[in-house]
């Protein structure tokens, strides 16, 4: 396969992830901020969504202060910011005309029919009207997206590079919605001790990611943060853990394999074998889950070069 064809099919699966993963932290943090809480309080809790994108230099020379109306407004459909919904809907739109031949109709016109939708919602209001209703609809796009693909496509190369971009992406986004726990939005270590309001922070984490059922049916206990990063980080056999998209990586990465691109394998498989055979408490005695989720960022974002490097169009 081309590098250039490749490239398109990889990155416009990572867009349509971090639409939905956007979506899924701003829902929460809309429906979170409903209940009773500070002007401080609701106030951090905006500011860490626009620090888990590393967005905040751009969002304060936008915007005077941190509010809900604001944080949303550029999350989702300011044009200046690459990693709004906006953005990511579009540029996913845009990879996948560039290769409209390596995909199915059903896939192309159901990103081609979702950007233009997103538009249309947009210009009638919908994200100041009700912003709950436009989070799940780009979570269902989303689905439906990720649905036809592996419904409807031959598994071949470019089967492959589109999961490796959605893999690769999730597993990224779920690492910095965990990390951001452990991080005020000013850079100072947030204490690590369980409180009370841990249990309605750790109950947002999980509904982010789909898992409040699923850590009650795997633990059957009251919520506690070392489960919880537990779930999110180890168990395989959830959908969103760091583990299992790794584990999900690997596999396709196999199947694309090429002669220069051992190394990156090698990595990869390494960073598999860690979460296959590590266990939370020791992840927690060697310093916390802070400085765990750096080093899995840092490694996440090299093994990206090393995918472009080996596979893709040559980054610049």
């Amino acid at each position: 396969m081309l590098s250039r064809t490749a490239d398109h099919l990889f990155w416009l699966s990572r867009y349509i992830e971090r639409a939905e993963n956007t979506a899924r932290m701003l829902d929460i943090a809309y429906q979170t901020s409903l209940q009773p809480q500070s002007a401080t309080e609701s106030e951090q809790s905006w500011s860490s969504l626009v620090s888990i994108s590393e967005l905040n230099s751009l969002y304060n020379t936008k915007y005077p202060r941190i509010n809900s109306r604001s944080v949303m407004e550029f999350m989702v459909a300011d044009e200046n910011n690459l990693s709004s919904i906006f953005n990511c809907l579009r540029a996913a739109r845009e990879n996948a005309r560039a290769v409209r031949g390596a995909l199915t109709t059903e896939v192309w016109e159901t990103m081609n029919q979702t950007w233009l939708e997103f538009r249309r919602l947009l210009r009638e209001g919908l994200l100041t009207r009700d912003p709950s209703q436009l989070f799940e609809w780009v979570k269902y796009r989303s689905h439906l997206s990720r649905g036809v693909t592996v419904g409807t496509m031959l598994q071949d190369e470019a089967f492959h590079f589109i999961r490796i971009g959605s893999f690769l992406e999730r597993a990224d986004n779920t690492a910095r919605l965990l990390d951001v726990k452990f991080y005020r939005h000013d850079g100072e270590v947030v204490s690590e001790r369980d409180t009370a309001r841990d249990f309605y922070y750790w109950s947002a984490v999980l509904r982010s990611v789909s898992g409040f059922e699923i850590y009650r049916k795997v633990y059957s206990n009251v919520i506690q943060p070392d489960k919880v990063a537990e779930l999110l980080i180890l168990r395989p056999d959830m959908p969103r853990s760091l583990s299992h998209c790794v584990t999900r990586m690997l596999a396709n990465l196999k199947r694309v394999a090429n002669p220069q691109s051992g190394e990156t394998l090698r990595r990869v498989g390494r960073l598999e074998a860690e979460l296959a055979f590590g266990r939370i408490d020791e992840i927690l005695a060697k310093g916390g889950l802070h400085p765990f989720l750096d080093g899995f960022l840092a490694e996440v974002a090299d093994l990206g070069a090393g995918i472009s490097r080996d596979f893709l169009v040559p980054s610049t």
